[in-house]
């Protein structure tokens, strides 16, 4: 196939691996690390923005929390269950060409998004988001480890997760700038620019790269099973607290998901060239983080899905306001990320990756703690700074980890694998948190009405909202002392669902901690392809 535009130096400039045939591949690392930030980038506004503009889209469409909850889960679900894909599709036809061709399928799905007319439509339109993540996503890290030697590789990746978090934190702040004030559509529209950008450096200056899979089939069977397993599941998980678990449609869901995951393990013992090589799991570093990532990233997506939710539709957070919130989580990401990216150099990969997850730990215990109007710098501060603290010791240590255990003719696959698991992490994670949301929240309401004396036509009225949340709208008629005692009663109910779920994700993280030091070697040397 030929090549997508030029190479910095010349025509022939193909990486495998660490080494390099053409001229000065040195000179294409700044433009490598340049694409890959901003490339990533995207995925990563995308996320955070969706989350600060739902409230709008809830409104504007005219769609439940569950719905809601499907705009950010069709888009999880096709990037958790094609991201093994994308990152051996990479390694197969090379990493700069299918990188270049997500970010184009990610930008024409966001026009799509932004011209959505109702909800079913921007949910096809997040799934096609969805695709084009799936392999831009793993292609990124990819390009970084092939360009980048194993003792440089540490840094690069701290400078893309520093760069990429700075990238990220204006994108909410924007996002919700253009949701106050024009449509929510415009958060969407916000990726264009950055696609034409990254499309330039790739065209221009990134070098084409292969990995270890070049030569082999590609196993579409596994991306297929391991769709419809993680399908099944997440969508018996969303529609159980509206239909319930013995409706057919769910139990029908339920059954495919479990099925298809059984499957998926056995087709990938099979398989010739598998998406998920099951190898790769006996190796001790390899296998720890990606437990690790598993436990922390549900914690992480699933409290934060509800975090912008909790600050515009209870404390009446402009979106605004909701998308600048997280700002010094990812400050601290981006001050500290190059430091962190040495820390497994430097001590190895356990330490950072017990101590990250226990401070991360009390920073969701934190966010359980403010009731309905707190203030953001006593009550949700200093939540978001511990675990942004946490994360950062966290992030770049864990993706070091990762790819050095199993070397740079695997980084697209490794790369894949591990994506795939923290976005799967936070599909399941949104789903099941949206049942205790759901549980917590229809319990405390209907104490609630019972303790206020509430009516038989308010309390069915209300009944009908349920599946709104924090959105439901209050009964028609109604006096204002009424109307203000209901908005407060609906208000402290999603507080206390909002408690569960940040304290369950305090829990996971716990867990996380508890599996990196069981399981994550502790000396400075790095596991490599089941070396200790």
């Amino acid at each position: 196939m030929a090549q997508i535009g030029k190479a910095p130096c010349d025509d022939t400039l193909i990486l495998h691996g660490t080494g390099s045939e053409g001229a000065c591949p040195d000179a294409s690392k700044p433009w490598v690390l340049a694409a890959a930030i901003v490339g990533s980038s995207m995925a990563f506004i995308d996320g955070t923005v969706v989350n600060v503009a739902l409230p709008a889209i809830q409104a504007d469409l005219r769609a439940t929390a569950f719905q809601a909850q499907w705009v950010v889960e069709s888009y999880a679900l096709l990037l958790a269950a094609l991201l093994l894909v994308g990152g051996a599709l990479g390694d197969h036809f090379g990493r700069r060409r299918m990188f270049a061709i997500g970010v184009g399928i990610f930008a024409i799905a966001s026009v799509a998004c932004g011209l959505s007319a109702n909800v079913q439509q921007l949910i096809a339109a997040r799934a096609a988001q969805g695709i084009g993540g799936a392999l831009l996503v793993p292609g990124s890290l990819a390009l970084i480890s092939a360009a980048f030697p194993e003792k440089e590789r540490g840094k690069a990746i701290g400078t893309w997760s520093g760069f990429s978090g700075i990238t990220a934190a204006a994108g909410p702040v924007l996002g919700g700038f253009l949701v106050d004030h024009f449509s929510w559509a415009w958060a969407f529209l916000i990726n264009v620019p950055m696609a034409l950008l990254v499309m330039w450096i790739v065209w221009r200056h990134v070098p084409e790269s292969h990995g270890s899979s070049a030569t082999g089939g590609l196993d579409f069977f596994g991306a297929l099973l391991a769709t419809a397993g993680l399908g099944g599941i997440v969508y018996a998980f969303i529609e159980a607290p509206t239909q319930h678990w013995n409706s057919p449609a769910v139990l029908a869901a339920l059954a495919i998901g479990i099925v298809g995951s059984a499957a998926f393990i056995a087709a990938e013992r099979k398989a010739r060239t598998p998406m998920l090589p099951l190898a790769l799991l006996r190796i001790g570093n390899f296998s720890g983080a990606n437990l690790l990532t598993l436990l922390l990233y549900a914690a992480l997506g699933g409290g934060l899905y509800f975090f912008p939710l909790n600050l515009i539709q209870v404390q009446g957070y402009s979106a605004t306001a909701a998308g600048a919130a997280l700002l010094p989580f990812i400050l601290i990401m981006f001050a500290l990320s190059r430091w962190a990216g040495q820390l497994v150099d430097r001590f190895g990969p356990r330490l950072p990756l017990v101590i990250g997850p226990a401070i991360a730990a009390v920073g969701f215990a934190l966010f359980a703690v403010p009731g309905v109007g707190a203030s953001y710098w006593s009550g949700f501060f200093p939540a978001v700074v511990v675990l942004g603290f946490g994360m950062t010791v966290t992030v770049a240590p864990l993706t070091t980890t990762v790819m050095n255990a199993v070397g740079p003719e695997q980084a697209g696959v490794a790369s894949g694998v591990n994506n795939a698991v923290s976005r799967a992490a936070a599909v399941l994670a949104i789903a099941v948190f949206g049942v205790v949301m759901a549980w917590a929240f229809d319990g405390a309401l209907a104490e609630s009405l019972r303790g206020i004396g509430a009516s038989p036509q308010v309390s069915f009225f209300l009944e009908g909202e349920r599946s709104k949340l924090a959105g439901a709208a209050l009964p028609p008629g109604v006096d204002a002392a009424t109307a203000a005692t209901l908005k407060r009663a609906v208000a402290d109910s999603f507080v206390a669902g909002f408690r569960w779920v940040m304290l369950l994700s305090a829990g996971l993280a716990v867990l996380s901690a508890l599996s990196a030091w069981l399981m994550i070697g502790g000396g400075p040397a790095i596991e490599r392809k089941g070396g200790g």
